[in-house]
């Protein structure tokens, strides 16, 4: 299972190294299986990037690494301002030309994980689904799949900007993959299947987001059923979006429950087609009909989060 949910929590300060592969560690991000994340300065430019850092502890922890090496040959193609890019890919050997720690220098990009601090308007919620919907189609032109897209890969600015990150199990549009990756509440059927992973499969996936952004609950998946006692998915029995919130617009919940279809051939099939549905959703959030009243989500979250 992919783990990039980055916490400080269990962060000890007085380890943080005050140099890596020539930077200058600044401040420490976040932490997920297998690495760290830090804010580093670039000694001559003074210039600041996102580091992240795998160390090698045990032989297992090659595949950390060789997420890196995933994320660095996507990523460091993009040119788009909704995906973050790779700058840099440095690797330490030893001389057995055994890997021991590896570093990938990044963007920094200055945002709020979705689930950290979602939008309490409607109309905001739609606007990061846009701006995500639109950071897909690019890297689907590139051919690329994201493969984990979930509340905390997506990024909010200030002035309401979207950046998708980490690409560790992002790959080219038709791999089959030999093990199961993903995050089991955003997770595909046919990535639980080791099927082929499409531009379908980050639909299902940015569903499952949207799902949980308007309702503060997560949608049954393949894998987390398989843990209880059914091991199939009935579409019809999932409660949807505007079941759960009557605040959400009818049309918004459809498509969310369009793009969480179990069979992907019943999925939209272009991320641009969804990106379009929610601009004219938008449109009539914030184009209200005078005797509307403005729809929030703030209040079903919260009462979602203490349930």
């Amino acid at each position: 299972m992919s783990a990039t949910q980055f916490s400080k929590s269990a962060f000890n300060a007085s380890t943080m190294p005050r140099h890596l592969f020539g930077y200058d560690v600044v401040e420490f991000l976040g932490e997920g299986a297998g690495s760290r994340i830090y804010v580093v300065s670039e000694p001559v430019t003074h210039k600041l990037f996102a580091l992240k850092h795998v160390v090698r502890k045990e032989e297992k922890d090659i595949r950390f690494i060789e997420q890196l090496e995933a994320e660095f040959e996507v990523s460091s193609h993009f040119n788009h301002p909704g995906l973050r890019k790779s700058l840099d890919l440095k690797i330490n050997k030893t001389l057995f030309r055994k890997v021991t720690d590896a570093a990938l220098i990044m963007e920094l990009v200055n945002g709020t994980p979705l689930d950290t601090r979602p939008p309490e308007r409607m109309a905001d919620m739609v606007s990061v689904f846009i701006g995500t919907a639109q950071a897909l189609a690019a890297l689907h032109h590139l051919g690329y799949v994201h493969c984990d897209l979930k509340p905390n890969n997506i990024l909010i600015g200030e002035a309401g900007t979207v950046t998708l990150i980490d690409f560790g199990q992002a790959c080219k549009c038709g791999t089959v993959k030999e093990r199961i990756q993903g995050t089991p509440d955003y997770i595909s059927p046919e990535q639980v299947r080791c099927e082929p992973v499409v531009q379908r499969t980050d639909i299902f996936n940015f569903g499952a987001t949207m799902y949980w952004g308007l309702t503060g609950q997560k949608i049954p998946t393949l894998f987390t059923i398989k843990r209880s006692e059914n091991s199939f998915l009935v579409d019809s029995k999932i409660p949807s979006p505007h079941e759960i919130n009557p605040r959400v617009p009818e049309p918004l919940s459809h498509l969310v429950m369009d793009c969480c279809r179990t069979a992907a051939a019943k999925r939209p099939g272009d991320i641009g087609e969804v990106a379009r549905r929610l601009e004219v959703m938008h449109y009539g959030l914030t184009h209200p009909h005078p005797t509307v009243i403005p729809a929030s989500i703030g209040q079903v979250r919260a009462v979602s989060s203490v349930a």
